[in-house]
């Protein structure tokens, strides 16, 4: 069986203020950390990973670094898994953007695929690329393997869309997900949630 592990990094001082991150390049927080910490003994007993990638961006990356540390792992980051452009929405607080844009907010929030932040990505183009770096890696990976993916919101939500056709759900809160993991099967028609945690 092959699977990958969606995992968001833990929670960043942006997270804590529910603001829009996006592409804005924010470390961990101390809580962070210790979330990924945390995680990584969680994820040594259940999972027994053989591979680890990461996505750009400081908080993605230092949750990597201290997953490869903990797990013994070489993490590879992949430039096209870039968190989705959030355009100008990118460091306002989430209520701000409800406050202003009552009518878009609520459409990002039920139909997310049918929006686009002002001077941002799309989550169609954000599923297209996403589509294409998983295609890749399920095809590179070995019978029985276990692989390690660390995205951010709202990517991860994208993510996990691709590999499993699940509700887009709530793309900015990241405080309540940071520092989770999911875990799929892959390579088969359908693919699926196997556990979580976090």
């Amino acid at each position: 069986m092959k699977r990958i592990v969606l995992i968001q990094p833990g929670t960043t001082e942006y997270d804590k203020q529910g603001r829009v991150q996006g592409t804005l390049d924010v470390p961990l927080s101390e809580d962070g950390r210790q979330q990924v910490e945390a995680l990584a003994s969680e994820l040594q007993t259940a999972v027994n990973p053989t591979a680890l990638y990461v996505a750009p961006g400081q908080a993605s990356q230092q949750t990597g670094e201290l997953l490869a540390q903990l797990l013994s792992l070489k993490p590879r980051t992949l430039d096209k898994l870039t968190n989705v452009d959030q355009g100008l929405w990118q460091g306002m607080l989430v209520d701000d953007v409800k406050t202003k844009q009552p009518k878009v907010f609520r459409q990002w929030l039920e139909h997310p695929e049918t929006v686009c932040p002002p001077e941002g990505e799309t989550i169609p183009h954000a599923c297209e690329r996403v589509s294409d770096v998983v295609e890749k890696l399920v095809k590179k990976m070995k019978a029985d393997s276990t692989l390690l993916l660390v995205a951010p919101n709202p990517l991860a939500s994208v993510v996990r869309h691709v590999l499993s056709g699940a509700d887009f759900g709530d793309l900015w809160h990241g405080d309540t997900t940071a520092g989770s993991w999911e875990s799929f099967e892959v390579g088969k028609p359908k693919e699926q949630v196997v556990e979580s945690g976090g």
